[in-house]
């Protein structure tokens, strides 16, 4: 059977190699001068492929409709995308969290690795050329590009979503989901950055933290929380634990946020290890005593939430 795959991204090439591999005569249209454009950004350009976890913990960590995905993933298991990367001559390393990362730290060579699966069965990828319309005659699917006019059996879209444009993902492929009588969902940001009201967030524009954990609530019920590494950003926060969050607030109302700076501490043990550390400062500033405890560039933001006077003597703090 004839097959068309319009998109040449990580799913448009899989989608292509699969069906080649089961002996369909396939073609991958794209509009980019090169395959995987996306995909070489993704990850910081590193790449997180898959997750080292079971088909369950897979789905289990599915922020919508994981019954959707059940059929796909119990067939092609996180294993079998190692084994894919591998056989095509990508080695992966797991990482903190279980994520798996090629070896080299490279998006390249898992673009790469599609590529030679696709070519491996003689699949046609055509680039720098658009796709305007698609459409259904009887049995029949029409495919009008920039350049000619296709006829397939089988017709598979893989344009991506609607999340960064420069490298294809523009929207397209939800009008042609919609002229085949699909309907769409209007689709909001996700793993994505945070922006915040709090305007002091822009004084810690490029602090990181470790090791803390961020807690969600919408209308005062708790969402999530994650553990992790946490990015303020000009307006906002970044970083894993963000990026999560944000895939489960995005359809949300009324969100608040709260960042626990020292989980890994009851308030048992915090308390014990500020007296401690009062003990031995008696005579310095608070804000100088609390650098054993946060960021320089936090302290005096802290401290101003807390209103507290940053500049007061230890020794004169009524506890």
């Amino acid at each position: 059977m004839k097959v068309i795959v319009i998109g040449a991204g990580a799913s448009g090439l899989m989608s292509a190699y699969i069906c080649a591999k089961c002996g369909h005569d396939v073609t991958i249209i794209e509009k980019n001068e090169k395959v995987g454009k996306k995909l070489y950004i993704t990850g910081k350009g590193r790449c997180n492929v898959t997750n080292y976890c079971n088909s369950s913990k897979f789905l289990e960590n599915v922020v919508n409709n994981a019954l959707f995905l059940y059929s796909s993933i119990s067939y092609f298991k996180p294993q079998d995308t190692i084994d894919f990367l591998e056989e095509f001559n990508v080695k992966t390393k797991v990482e903190r969290g279980n994520r798996v990362f090629p070896e080299s730290d490279k998006a390249s060579d898992v673009i790469k690795a599609l590529k030679k699966a696709c070519d491996k069965y003689n699949v046609v990828i055509n680039l720098n050329e658009t796709v305007i319309d698609a459409y259904k005659e009887q049995n029949v699917f029409i495919v009008k590009t920039s350049k000619k006019t296709y006829r397939c059996d089988i017709l598979i879209i893989c344009t991506g979503g609607k999340s960064y444009s420069s490298t294809g993902s523009d929207g397209f492929g939800y009008e042609l989901a919609r002229k085949f009588g699909h309907n769409i969902v209007c689709p909001v940001p996700a793993l994505c950055p945070i922006k915040l009201k709090d305007k002091w967030v822009k004084q810690l524009q490029g602090l990181s933290l470790k090791n803390v954990e961020l807690y969600a609530y919408s209308d005062k019920k708790l969402i999530l929380k994650e553990f992790g590494e946490l990015l303020f950003t000009a307006d906002g926060i970044s970083g894993p634990i963000v990026l999560t969050t944000s895939s489960y607030i995005n359809r949300k109302n009324n969100i608040e946020l709260f960042l626990d700076l020292k989980p890994a501490l009851t308030e048992d043990t915090l308390e014990k290890r500020l007296l401690r550390d009062f003990d031995l400062n008696k005579n310095k500033e608070l804000k100088t005593v609390m650098k054993g405890l946060l960021p320089v560039s936090l302290i005096e933001i802290f401290l101003f939430q807390c209103q507290i006077n940053g500049n007061v003597k230890i020794n004169s703090i009524k506890i």
